[in-house]
């Protein structure tokens, strides 16, 4: 049964500010990296397993949330996910060595898993199906804004404080979601309590999901197939997942119920948040890395350029809600919101070393408006047609494609960056010769500069070479990081057809199971 009045808000805050923490803490703890690096002692190689052991265990216990809810009833999980995250964040603050804070990450990601998909049936439940289109933008505050602002967040305190501070900042938000949780959402039954429990399909989903999020997170920086024990685990992630599909359609009593994949809206729907995750976390990822790597920017720098489109994604939300209530068409907006992303990928492909703050802001705007009518429409009609227990399931898949579509799309934009670096200094250093009068001109200039400084001839010259050499540097990786916009924009604007094998449907009232 659908709340009203103030319950409904306060539910509404409760669970956005739940799935806030667990989605801004997919990134705030990038801009920290140096600095725990540093304070611990420990390889860039090993701090990265911060992100990556965090990103495993939320992307393995995401498909399993449906049915933890329908096993302890949802509100039992979505309290103990809120009290364990708020915990494990305390000890990551608390950590002394590294290996200490990967555990308690570790920790953190499988309580992560449980709030975000578990947030989002709690959401939908709690408005009426006719407002289902407002209640999830409400969700997709969270979902599109927090990845979006944990940069500019995690910069903030680190200029205030040091890195245990982004971590204890979670405590005080969890306490009042736990509270509010318990206080106000309501019990829901324990459909799945006392029914035998699936061990194979938890293994088997643990061993594919898990080796899959690991390849795509360490695979480039571990030079892909070159080394063993990627090749070993993209080898189980296949195996896995064929043997997962295999049990889960041959067992009474599945922790992912496949059959839900009858809905067509659902089934295409998985593919478009696949390719919604590709975007938004692709470009979150590329956008900070350039203006960080060749402007100079200063992580705080970075994350303030972010947020003005963060803001707008915010203010653009219920506005994309009313307008699916007023029954226009998720196809025709979402195909809009792809578009825009293109025009935003296009704009920053034409970024020069010159370009500074104020030329983002534009583009920025427009990847904001993008994604509130991307994020929306899609997850509207993906589970339109999910009724009853199907939408907590629904809702833990479609979660799922989305992070494994962001790290795809990181890993895949990784690869391109280090490939089509090589290729452009290639390219370059083909008209870096004394037969090319630009190159001449530039080199000449370079020495007589340094001679004017007080080198003499060679040093000006050694010197005049290495200027040369920073300058191909930077120049391979503009023309690098373009591509990677251009390929960015391109994946979500081919996407758009498959916005129309979805079904377009006006909003209903809300079915007798819901009640």
């Amino acid at each position: 049964m659908a709340e009203k009045g103030l319950k409904k808000w306060v539910i509404t805050f409760t669970v956005i500010t739940a799935s806030l923490l667990e989605l801004i803490d997919t990134t705030i703890v990038n801009v920290a990296i140096p600095q725990i690096q540093g304070n611990l002692g420990a390889t860039l190689e090993d701090v990265a397993w911060l992100s990556t052991g965090y990103a495993v265990a939320n992307v393995i216990v995401l498909p399993m949330s449906g049915w933890l809810g329908s096993r302890f009833g949802r509100k039992n999980y979505f309290l103990f996910s809120i009290v364990l995250f708020t915990i494990a964040s305390f000890l990551c603050g608390n950590a002394t060595n590294l290996e200490e804070l990967i555990a308690f990450r570790i920790l953190q990601g499988l309580a992560g898993g449980g709030l975000i998909s578990t947030a989002q049936a709690i959401l939908i439940e709690t408005w009426p199906r006719e407002d289902i289109g407002i209640a999830t933008a409400l969700f997709g505050l969270g979902a599109v804004v927090g990845p979006t602002v944990g940069p500019t967040i995690g910069g903030y305190l680190l200029e205030v404080s040091s890195w245990p501070l982004i971590f204890y900042v979670n405590i005080p938000v969890g306490i009042l979601a736990a509270y509010c949780t318990y206080t106000f959402v309501r019990e829901t039954p324990k459909e799945g309590k006392g029914m035998p429990v699936d061990w194979w399909g938890i293994v088997l989903l643990a061993v594919a999901v898990g080796s899959l999020q690991t390849v795509l997170e360490k695979g480039e920086s571990e030079d892909w197939f070159a080394t063993p024990y990627i090749t070993a685990l993209a080898v189980a992630s296949v195996l896995g997942l064929l043997l997962f599909i295999w049990r889960e359609l041959s067992t009474d009593h599945p922790i992912v119920n496949f059959k839900i994949m009858r809905h067509r809206s659902f089934s295409v729907g998985m593919f478009t948040s696949f390719i919604l995750g590709f975007g938004l976390y692709g470009s979150v990822f590329v956008f900070p890395v350039f203006c960080q790597n060749l402007l100079g920017f200063s992580p705080l720098q970075t994350g303030e350029l972010l947020f003005p489109g963060g803001l707008c994604t915010i203010v653009m939300m219920p506005f994309v809600g009313i307008m699916l209530k007023k029954n226009i068409p998720a196809q025709f907006m979402a195909t809009i919101g792809m578009f825009l992303f293109f025009v935003f990928c296009s704009m920053l492909s034409n970024s020069t070393l010159q370009s500074g703050t104020g030329d983002f802001f534009l583009p920025l705007i427009i990847r904001g408006v993008g994604m509130a009518l991307l994020f929306v429409p899609l997850t509207t009609l993906a589970i339109q047609d999910l009724k009853g227990a199907e939408i907590g399931q629904g809702s833990g898949l479609n979660n799922m494609m989305r992070q494994l579509g962001g790290s795809f799309g990181i890993a895949a934009l990784t690869t391109l960056i280090h490939v089509r670096q090589g290729f452009h200094r290639s390219n370059l250093l083909v008209n870096v010769n004394e037969h090319n009068p630009a190159f001449t001109e530039r080199f000449n200039g370079y020495i007589q500069s340094f001679i004017a400084k007080g080198y003499n001839y060679l040093d000006a010259k050694t010197l005049a070479l290495k200027a040369i050499e920073g300058t191909v540097t930077k120049q391979s990786l503009l023309l690098t990081y373009s591509d990677a916009y251009w390929v960015a924009g391109l994946v979500l604007l081919c996407s758009i057809p498959l916005l129309y094998l979805q079904k377009f449907k006006k909003n209903v009232a809300i079915p007798a199971d819901l009640h």
